[in-house]
């Protein structure tokens, strides 16, 4: 891939807003961990999905003007959503609550933003990214579903399956995600974009709207507490499944993939 060169678009300020959406399940003690660590930014919307080991108390004690939001269906989607919702600033970036994500770096994300792109992609696999926490299985199953995404979107994603990433908040109808307010269906059954095929969601509705995307190496740490609900073989198949759901949504909404490795530049990565 070549080196970013996204013109930057005049309507978007020079030092913007930044909102940090923080959806969490039973993550009290990491959360008096990690939001002390976030540099200073325009607003912490902390999701709650209904814990019982005090995990708003903890957030609200860690950061008093923490904004909290109590999810109204369940999945880390509809928290998304939730959080999204409540953006008031200009750039939203998504922030995992289990330690797992560096504070540090959310300025690398903004300034690929603030470069050109309207989508900051956290990559493990470009140079200078890594991971902790990657096992040879699923560094495999990803090279995998990269190679599915990028062939169906025309896209060059390096690391399709991580979920630190950033974008201007003018692109979330962009997302066309499920209203998050709407209670869900009386049989239980989630809505399509409320469970962990958000991330890959998110990935696919940016790469067929061929929006401005940069990738940003990024160094996934451990877990601080708890276990990590991944499993995957599970959840990559739910991936896979999730590409080709997203493609057959492109093509029928008459938004045809890129094709080509002129059109691939529009994944790019940071300088």
């Amino acid at each position: 891939m070549q080196p970013h060169a996204h013109r930057p678009r005049t309507d978007r300020p020079d030092d913007p807003r930044i909102s940090v959406v923080v959806p969490a399940l039973n993550e009290a003690r990491n959360l008096t961990r990690v939001l002390p660590e976030l540099p200073e930014v325009h607003q912490v919307v902390l999701v709650d999905g209904g814990s019982v080991d005090g995990t708003v108390a903890a957030g609200r004690e860690a950061m008093p003007e923490i904004e909290v939001v109590t999810q109204v269906r369940r999945g880390k989607g509809n928290a998304l959503a939730a959080g999204f919702a409540r953006v008031t600033g200009d750039v939203v970036v998504m922030f995992d609550a289990d330690g797992s994500a560096d504070p540090a770096e959310i300025p690398r994300f903004v300034d690929a933003l603030r470069a050109g792109a309207d989508f900051a992609k956290g990559s493990r696999f470009c140079a200078g990214g890594g991971s902790a926490d990657i096992t040879p299985v699923r560094r495999a199953g990803n090279q995998f579903l990269n190679a599915v995404t990028n062939r169906a979107f025309g896209t060059a994603f390096s690391d399709l399956c991580y979920g630190y990433n950033a974008f201007w908040a003018d692109q979330l109808p962009v997302l066309d995600l499920p209203d998050p307010d709407v209670p869900g269906p009386a049989s239980g059954k989630m809505l399509w974009g409320d469970g962990f095929e958000i991330e890959t969601v998110i990935n696919c509705r940016f790469a067929a709207a061929r929006v401005a995307i940069t990738e940003v190496p990024s160094v996934e740490r451990l877990r601080i507490f708890g276990e990590s609900n991944l499993h995957a073989v599970s959840d990559g198949l739910r991936v896979l499944r999730t590409v080709r759901t997203e493609h057959r949504r492109s093509r029928a909404r008459a938004v045809p993939p890129p094709v080509g490795a002129a059109a691939r530049r529009h994944v790019s990565i940071a300088s």
